[in-house]
């Protein structure tokens, strides 16, 4: 399985690694396989990461298109430059789109804030979510109403403004089971899940989580609510931009 870095460095930019396999997608682009990677790959609502691979033998560079995760490795979908590809045993330098990155960021730790704000004030537990640098989004079963989004938005920006400090860490299962509210979605953790990754926002919100967060609510900016959607009777949407 691929060692995932993003996990305890959500701000690893650049980092070294060894290809572990490659298997050519037949459209000029290769899907490449690191021992160990700081690209974050598409899941959990939070967007695939982009950048580059620069080859260590030979400076070439490969832009790195898409990541996703499958059967617990890790998978870039690599372009091919000028007739070259990379190989079993190459050593990689790698280096994330910073800018695109970061936007994910502070949208994640804004959702997940946003969450917890709607289940304090309404016992709403969350069916889903969509991250973006530009909107993003959050689903719930809760009531819609002007009142309680004005209501939920102030907390948030409250706890924007408080500068508290996220920090990460990781608990077996079995005691992450013992904390009933430590996930506010209502699909509970996954069945496979057997360590689970705890994200804390001070005193303010614990869940359990994979994703990349910024280092301090502060980080953040504004969390501004765009608009409403609803989805069903039990899937109401919340769109909002954060910074």
């Amino acid at each position: 399985m691929t060692e995932a870095l993003y996990l305890k460095d959500s701000y690893l930019k650049e980092f070294e690694a060894e290809v572990v396999n490659v298997k050519d997608s037949g459209k000029g682009s290769m899907f490449i396989t690191l021992d160990k990677t700081a690209f974050y790959p598409n899941s959990g609502g939070q967007p695939y990461d982009t950048g580059m691979m620069r080859r260590k033998s030979d400076g070439k560079e490969f832009k790195v298109m898409f990541v996703g995760k499958f059967d617990g490795d890790i998978s870039h979908e690599v372009q091919s430059t000028e007739g070259a590809a990379l190989t079993h045993g190459d050593r990689i330098v790698g280096k994330i789109d910073w800018e695109r990155r970061y936007s994910h960021m502070k949208a994640h730790t804004a959702a997940h804030i946003i969450s917890e704000a709607f289940h304090r004030l309404t016992g709403a537990m969350i069916t889903g979510n969509q991250l973006s640098g530009d909107e993003s989004r959050v689903d719930g079963n809760f009531e819609y109403s002007p009142e309680l989004v004005q209501n939920i938005f102030r907390e948030a920006n409250s706890v924007v403004e408080r500068d508290l400090p996220i920090s990460v860490s990781f608990m077996k299962r079995e005691d992450a089971e013992k904390l009933p509210l430590l996930t506010k979605l209502a699909k509970g953790l996954p069945p496979e899940m057997k360590e689970v990754r705890i994200i804390s926002i001070g005193d303010y919100e614990q869940g359990a989580d994979g994703g990349t967060h910024v280092k301090s609510t502060k980080e953040i900016g504004k969390i501004t609510f765009t608009k409403y959607n609803s989805k069903g009777k039990d899937n109401k949407r919340i769109y909002f931009k954060a910074g």
